[in-house]
């Protein structure tokens, strides 16, 4: 008797187990092929993000640059401090020259200082308004204490100006009068005549007058001169005879005698007695009398 043989059916559980193992595998590959596919995906898209968003840091922080600028130009006008933000300006400049790739935690890391740049500039336009108003103030004052000023100035210049009129009518009433101007001929008697006078009457001409009294004028030495000027406008002088110059109207002028008298305001009376040496041509002489450089008065003789 014959018994049939089971190989067949060992044969085809060993190929399904072989083809069950098979799709196993082949599911696991393809799975960890998918995950692997993903995760590349998923790491590019992540590296993508990372580049957009240093990009757009970057982008901000050469923004914040401009504005750091800005701010330092305008808080320099108004007299601000301006050392916090060349500090700012100088880590925002190295951080743009860095052209190296940056980790999510250094981006991380760079935004939050861009955030704190932020929040400089938003103090410092509070730090720029207030700058503006104390300006502000300060060129109101200024203009009010200008203007105060230039009032003052105006109200020295105006007393100046009064107290030197008021000088100078003060030095116009202080100055002296002569009165009672007499010119009298001498002759080698010592008689005397009054003009006109003769050659052999005139060996010396007398000039006598009074200083008229004047309250305002100070009591002090002055020194009075005579002219003894011709018809054609010369003056008779002799250095050798106590004549000498003196300074009329800016230019230096000879006068003829002089006297240092204390003025005591008593009316006190002033005699010259002036010989000249010679004959005086005939004709109309004057006499004027002279101190400090203004005239005090004149007279007039003839000699025929």
């Amino acid at each position: 008797m014959t018994t049939p043989a089971p190989l067949p059916e060992k044969k085809s559980n060993k190929a399904a187990i072989i083809i069950a193992l098979l799709s196993i595998i082949v599911i696991i590959q393809s799975i960890k092929i998918y995950l692997d596919y993903k995760d590349k995906i998923e790491i590019k898209e992540q590296k993508a993000n990372v580049e957009e968003e240093l990009g757009t840091t970057m982008q901000r922080l050469t923004e914040i640059k401009t504005e750091l600028d800005q701010k330092i130009v305008e808080i320099q006008k108004l007299g601000g401090d301006i050392s916090d933000l060349q500090k700012a300006k100088a880590e925002v400049e190295s951080q743009l020259k860095r052209n190296v790739t940056r980790s999510r935690k250094e981006i991380e890391e760079l935004k939050g200082k861009v955030e704190g740049y932020e929040e400089l500039l938003k103090l410092k336009d509070d730090e720029i308004e207030k700058l503006k108003s104390v300006n502000k103030e300060l060129y109101s004052e200024n203009k009010t204490l200008k203007t105060e000023k230039n009032q003052l100035n105006d109200s020295i210049n105006s007393l100046a100006k009064n107290k030197e009129e008021l000088a100078t009518k003060v030095a116009i009433a202080s100055q002296l009068k002569a009165e009672n101007i007499a010119v009298m001929a001498l002759n080698s008697k010592g008689k005397e005549r009054e003009s006109p006078f003769k050659n052999r009457q005139l060996e010396k001409l007398k000039v006598e007058f009074n200083l008229a009294e004047n309250k305002v004028a100070p009591i002090e030495g002055k020194v009075i001169m005579i002219r003894i000027i011709d018809e054609n406008g010369q003056v008779i002088f002799d250095v050798a005879r106590g004549s000498g110059t003196f300074i009329l109207n800016g230019k230096e002028e000879f006068f003829t005698a002089s006297q240092e008298i204390l003025f005591d305001n008593s009316r006190q009376k002033l005699t010259y007695t002036y010989e000249k040496g010679s004959e005086y041509p005939s004709g109309n002489y004057r006499v004027e009398i002279y101190s400090d450089g203004y005239l005090m008065g004149s007279s007039q003789f003839v000699v025929k």
